[in-house]
């Protein structure tokens, strides 16, 4: 799979349903001490969000504080200076697409999107441009 240097802009419609869901997944992940299903929904994230700033530094504050929560310093330090990486990023036009958002992968790594990902990701697009769809 070729990955591209910068994430394509999704549609709002179809991200702003998937970042909540990401979002709840996320929570309920955490809920039950699932961290390896909560660290993935905040991977999926953050993909989603790359191209939209306020949603890409709000994906990295959610890693930021998980990572404290679980006393992992290692990807505090990691998210705090991806935090501040966010903006030049987002002004240069230069996000890594697919790239998870975890301290231990490079910040300017393409990566590809998760099978599972591409499909939701599919599935949403066909919801929302469906013919005959408003809004």
């Amino acid at each position: 799979m070729t990955t591209k240097p910068t994430p394509e802009r999704l549609d709002k419609a179809l991200v702003l349903p998937l970042l909540r869901e990401q979002y709840r997944t996320f929570y309920e992940a955490r809920r039950i001490g699932d961290r390896a299903g909560a660290w993935k929904a905040l991977e999926w994230e953050h993909i989603l969000s790359q191209p939209y700033m306020g949603a890409h530094l709000a994906s990295h504050w959610h890693m930021l504080r998980y990572a404290m929560m679980l006393g992992n310093w290692k990807e505090t330090a990691g998210q705090a200076a991806r935090l501040l990486l966010v903006l030049l990023g987002s002004l240069t036009g230069r996000l890594p697409a697919g790239n998870n958002g975890r301290a231990g992968v490079s910040a300017f790594m393409p990566m590809p999107i998760p099978g599972e990902l591409s499909a939701l990701i599919e599935a949403a697009r066909s919801f929302v441009e469906r013919p005959g769809r408003k809004g």
